[in-house]
């Protein structure tokens, strides 16, 4: 029995004490981590490192019922295994009823500005995709062009490097991942298409389930962080989507995609900014449409900019952000063959609100959107929205 007790105060001992505290209150782009990035570089020693990030919301279309959600609650987890190899796994709930696995991969240090990766991990791109902790962004939903166009939060199974040059102020990812699921035998003799012109790429993801792969897509992202206060980023992915076997031969059955991103995040003392640019080329949607009788477009592209102001000082530790956020995103940019150019699908937002970071770790939100879209005569509900946000 003391046996069996010691070695359980042990445990709980080394769970307490391996806890670091994530000061998600650092708004210089160039020194803002993401929660594996935090658990990558927490250990202090320590063998195992926990924390968790979370949100509740409340969104309320105009005209309509409002919807309270706990909307993701995520447990994260590390450990290292010695002072090169270390695991970084994350845990979601979503919606209080859905579990995934949101990362589960091992990093292990080459040396000290490179080390290779391999597992579950989030694909590099954009801003939002790796930096989608509550506490790290504006406004209570996250921007719509990493929703629609980059498809947050976007994760496969892969392999790769990831590091940093220093003296060129130049970090860089490179990782081979299973692609976007296109399509899938229905056992009726039809197929399934799961892309379509609404979302484009999102219903795709797979997710690290049960992950159909025949052909290996290639992501890159370098970001540079040469001058003060100022980061900025290049995207790219690359390769085609994966179908079932049953499907995979058939004309249509996958298409091409090359994307590629710009993004910059600045600050100046009370003053920050954010803005992103993405464009998507997917090539054979002709076909694709005619299999599956699906609307997807041939280019979808989008982007925003954000401006912030701290209405504190910057002596008081608590921060209150007014900010305003002005994004275009559009899955039909182009089309192809037969297939008519959606108005709807052509979409702008206007979000405006207040950030108020009470602790290094927790933040209540409050916006407006104004939404809107090309198409005449069409409405689109505008919506009110308030959060709570934690990480740590």
């Amino acid at each position: 029995m003391k046996t069996k007790t010691t070695i359980l105060l042990v445990l709980v001992s080394t769970f307490t004490f391996a806890q670091t505290v994530r000061d998600s209150i650092t708004f210089d782009p160039q020194k803002q981590q993401n929660a594996a990035q935090s658990i990558l570089s927490g250990n202090y020693g320590k063998s195992v490192i926990v924390g968790a990030y979370g949100e509740l919301t409340y969104n309320q279309p105009e005209s309509k019922n409002g919807e309270l959600d706990v909307q993701r609650l995520v447990l994260l987890f590390g450990y290292k295994f010695n002072d090169k190899t270390q695991f970084v796994t994350e845990v979601e709930f979503e919606h209080v009823e859905e579990v995934y696995i949101e990362q589960a991969f091992v990093n292990y240090s080459l040396a000290s500005n490179v080390s290779l990766r391999g597992g579950l991990m989030l694909v590099p791109f954009g801003i939002i995709n790796e930096f989608h902790e509550p506490t790290t962004f504006n406004g209570v939903e996250r921007p719509s062009v990493d929703n629609v166009i980059v498809p947050t939060t976007w994760r496969e199974i892969g392999f790769g490097i990831a590091g940093r040059f220093n003296n060129l102020s130049l970090g860089y990812q490179a990782y081979v991942f299973n692609g976007f699921k296109s399509t899938s035998f229905d056992g009726q003799g039809g197929v399934n298409g799961v892309l379509k012109g609404s979302n484009a790429l999102r219903g795709g993801r797979q997710k690290g389930i049960q992950s159909t792969i025949d052909s290996p897509t290639l992501s890159v992202k370098f970001d540079y962080y040469g001058f003060p206060g100022l980061r900025l980023g290049l995207s790219g992915y690359f390769g085609d989507t994966q179908a079932d076997d049953d499907v995979e031969d058939i004309d249509g059955a996958n298409i091409g995609i090359s994307m590629v991103g710009l993004d910059m995040r600045y600050a100046y003392q009370r003053f920050t900014a954010r803005g992103q640019y993405v464009y998507g080329s997917l090539s054979g949607t002709d076909s694709y449409n005619d299999l599956t009788g699906n609307d997807l477009g041939s280019a979808l592209q989008g982007w925003y900019l954000e401006g912030a102001y701290n209405l504190l000082p910057t002596s008081k530790q608590q921060r209150l952000f007014a900010f305003v956020r002005y994004e275009q995103y559009d899955t039909h940019a182009e089309t192809a063959g037969l297939l008519t150019r959606n108005d709807a699908y052509n979409r702008n937002d206007l979000t405006t609100g207040l950030s108020y970071h009470i602790a290094p770790g927790v933040v209540f939100k409050g916006d407006y959107q104004f939404r809107n879209n090309a198409l005449s005569g069409s409405k689109v509900d505008n919506r009110l929205n308030f959060g709570i946000g934690v990480w740590f």
